[in-house]
Formats: structure tokens, C-alpha cells, sequence
């Protein structure tokens, strides 16, 4: 099977596990082209996105209630399975991109959509249902801007991703100071994961910056509003999972100079 076959069977699925199977062994890239760029998904009903509405995700300190903490696995679930339909999105979209490129993003989509699984199973062991509440398409709506393999890796792994440094920490913590080891085990597997997703994107936007412009200002130039650096962190700043992914000071301290926001422009 080709490389954008299992792309358009991922994007195409009805059932959620069609949209978590695993690439097949021995995917080939020899026929990417042409270049096709999806405006959506196809997706189970129970799954439909909310294309004009923002789904609200309940803060990490809601933890504690019972209701509240299936809600924001909920959400984090959606988050990963836009994130695995997305990077299928870039196998179709970029087929002139590097073959590494290529491969990283298959890399990353499996383990999108194995996170989106353990969220999932946490959530029916909780004794929630996936589907049973709203879910956003806020990564969507962002993607339709995106032109290029740089502004896609600016939109996804330096922004959501990079942001997501934080907002994990946040719910790890959250988990912890109720006891849930469970799912705390779970977000840390995911946090660690992102740090990989993360120095992905940080490592092409480094070969692909122009020369004589620093990665800060290629990225701000590569990111589209109402995305920027203050969508890129949370409230709480990680430096360390930041180092470890491989950016420069100059990019981590104008990071940390940057007041974060809320989707809606509000501060976080």
C-alpha cells in the first residue's frame, strides 16, 4: 500500500477504530502525487465536528470532579484524533515534500491516533463514552489557512503541539493532586511523545528557515492569526521539555516574554 492510500483511508473512515488503525507494514511513497487538500473529514455521526462553535475544554483544576475530568479527557481525545486526521491531511497535501518529511509525519499520525486511544480507554473505564459530548474543530478551521510544510509545522508542531507542553504539565499535576495515577500515567506517555513531535517540527524549521532569518521570526512569519506565540504556551511555562526539543534560548525566552491566550483572544 502506498504512503497516501492509508492517508485517505484514515481521513475517509466512518468508525473511529478505522481512524485509529495502524499503517500496515511495508507502506511504500513512490506515487504521492497529486496534491489533494481535504476541507474535512468524513467521520462517525457521534463524532461530528462543530465547525462553527468553539468546544469548550474544563480547565485542569476541574480535575477533581468526576463529571468534569471524562469532559476534559473528552476533549483531549478529539484533540489527538484532528491531530492523526491532520497529519494524514499533510501526506496528501505536501507530495513534493522530503521523503523524510513524509515518514515523520506517518510517524507522528500513529502516535495521534494511539493517544487518542488510551484517552479513549480511560474515558470508558471512567464509565464515559467517546461521542457523548460536543467536539471542536479548531485544528481544522486552523489548517485551511496552512499553504506550505513550513506553515504546516509552524501550525501544528509549534503551535498546538508546543502549547500542549504546558497544558499537559497542568493536567499531569491536576491528576496527581487527586490521586488519579491512571490517568496522570497516561498524559505523561503523551507528554513525552510531544516533546518528539515537537523537535520534529522544530528540526524542519530549522533546515527550511531562510538564510539570514533566525527561527523566532521565521516562525512568526509562518504562523497565520489568529495563531502565534501566544497560542504556542499555557498559562505555566516548560523550558525544560523545550530544551530537550531541541530549541534555541533566543526562541525559548521570546516564548516566555509572550503573553498567552485563550482561542477567543482572552488571557489565559
Amino acid at each position: 500500500m502506498e504512503l497516501r492510500e492509508h492517508a485517505w483511508d484514515i481521513l475517509r473512515a466512518r468508525t473511529l477504530r478505522a481512524k485509529l488503525e495502524p499503517p500496515p507494514p511495508g507502506l511504500t511513497d513512490e506515487k504521492p502525487r497529486p496534491g489533494y487538500r481535504l476541507t474535512a473529514p468524513v467521520r462517525p455521526a457521534s463524532l461530528a465536528m462543530e465547525m462553527h462553535r468553539q468546544a469548550k475544554v474544563p480547565p485542569a483544576d476541574a480535575m477533581h470532579d468526576p463529571a468534569q475530568k471524562i469532559r476534559i479527557l473528552h476533549a483531549l481525545a478529539n484533540h489527538e484524533l484532528q491531530a492523526a486526521e491532520l497529519f494524514a491531511w499533510a501526506i496528501l497535501a505536501f507530495p513534493d515534500a522530503p521523503a523524510e518529511f513524509r515518514q515523520g509525519l506517518i510517524k507522528i499520525m500513529t502516535d495521534e491516533q494511539r493517544h487518542c486511544a488510551m484517552y479513549v480507554r480511560r474515558i470508558h473505564g471512567l464509565g464515559g463514552r467517546f461521542g457523548a459530548f460536543p467536539v471542536s474543530s479548531q485544528f481544522w478551521k486552523a489548517i485551511q489557512e496552512v499553504e506550505t510544510p513550513l506553515q504546516f509545522i509552524c501550525t501544528m508542531g509549534l503551535t498546538f503541539e508546543n502549547a500542549n507542553l504546558d497544558f499537559a504539565v497542568e493536567y499531569i499535576d491536576a491528576a496527581r493532586a487527586i490521586g488519579d495515577t491512571e490517568t496522570a500515567r497516561i498524559l505523561e506517555m503523551v507528554h513525552g511523545d510531544e516533546i518528539g513531535h515537537v523537535a520534529f517540527a522544530w528540526f524542519w524549521l530549522e533546515r527550511w528557515k531562510p538564510a539570514g532569518i533566525d527561527a523566532w521570526a521565521t516562525y512568526c512569519a509562518n504562523v497565520k492569526p489568529p495563531l502565534g506565540p501566544e497560542r504556542a504556551r499555557g498559562a505555566t511555562f516548560d523550558t525544560r521539555s523545550r530544551q530537550e526539543a531541541g530549541f534555541d534560548d533566543a526562541f525559548i525566552d521570546n516564548l516566555r516574554a509572550t503573553d498567552p491566550t485563550k482561542p477567543g483572544g482572552a488571557p489565559r
